[in-house]
């Protein structure tokens, strides 16, 4: 009779343990969906500020991350995003596992709309710089076209009022959202600030994103020395001379700057999710004035930088 009881309780306590194991097994794989704005990011984890409660949360990327954007007029399907995308001032939806404070990221979506207006801000300007930037080359475009061949006229006439009625378009769209822009200016005001641990500014041929060998040495040292840093990421941004026109400059100064990352991920072995999109910043902020040939040879640049955010690394 006793051992048949002392059966009964090694069961019972048997039981009791498997349990709580499960339940704690449960606790740390709890599905999570969130939504919120990237506020700062290193190379394997960024944070996330809810909307709803307002609270910091630690986001992990691994390699099997998927980082997707919803495709077509229903958003039915979705296209493959890269991982640079994931800038601070981006509004997201997290899908993966963990906590209310640390969640591993299984899906990352977002829209492109928001993916435009991350990118506006965090290259210095306003939707309404950036718009008017866009209408002084359609203006100067159709000038030159009506000047080259008079012939062409009522075809240029026809096309500045379909740019004016765009033009309309997109203002209207920009007060829209003017309340949403002045949220996300103010949040990309209250990040945390980055340390710089390394920069190098490479220099390019009129015309040209090819790098020298000088330049592929530079980003090779510069490579070494990140890759002993915590938490880094390398922010790339590429700039033109004022030779040519907007649209050919904007071209240009976003192939130099991916001809740096594709360098960094293939003779580098920098991993993609160190890296931030890179920027394509055209003619803005010349580091020389571009009415000397020795002037525009220092505008034809890329400036690439090895930052570690404060208050993310502080947090691991």
């Amino acid at each position: 009779m006793k051992q048949h009881r002392r059966w009964i309780v090694a069961r019972t306590s048997l039981l009791c343990l498997l349990c709580v194991g499960l339940a704690y097994g449960a606790s740390n794989g709890t599905k999570i969906k969130i939504n919120g704005l990237i506020t700062g990011r290193d190379g394997e984890n960024f944070t996330l500020k809810t909307t709803k409660g307002q609270t910091n949360v630690v986001v992990v990327l691994t390699d099997s991350t998927k980082v997707e954007s919803p495709k077509g007029l229903v958003g039915l399907r979705r296209s493959e995003q890269s991982v640079t995308a994931l800038i601070p001032g981006l509004k997201v939806t997290v899908e993966g596992t963990g906590s209310e404070t640390r969640v591993v990221a299984k899906t990352i979506t977002f829209t492109g709309d928001d993916l435009r207006l991350a990118e506006t801000i965090q290259a210095g300007l306003n939707p309404t710089q950036q718009q008017q930037q866009v209408n002084t080359a359609n203006i100067a475009t159709n000038a030159q076209g009506v000047q080259q061949n008079k012939e062409g006229v009522a075809a240029n006439q026809v096309q500045a009022a379909a740019n004016r009625e765009q033009i309309n378009d997109n203002q209207e769209q920009i007060a829209a959202n003017q309340q949403d822009i002045q949220a996300t200016t103010k949040r990309f005001s209250e990040l945390s600030e980055y340390d710089t641990k390394g920069t190098a500014t490479l220099h390019f041929e009129t015309g040209s994103y090819k790098l020298s060998a000088q330049d592929q040495a530079s980003l090779s040292q510069l490579a070494q020395s990140a890759t002993a840093l915590t938490g880094y990421i390398i922010q790339v941004k590429g700039y033109a001379d004022s030779s040519g026109n907007a649209a050919m400059n904007q071209q240009l100064s976003m192939d130099r700057a991916q001809a740096v990352v594709a360098y960094l991920l293939q003779n580098c072995s920098i991993p993609l999710r160190h890296i931030v999109a890179p920027g394509a910043m055209g003619i803005v902020d010349p580091s020389a004035p571009n009415e000397t040939a020795d002037g525009r040879a220092e505008n034809r640049r890329v400036e690439v930088k090895v930052l570690v955010n404060r208050g993310v690394a502080g947090g691991e």
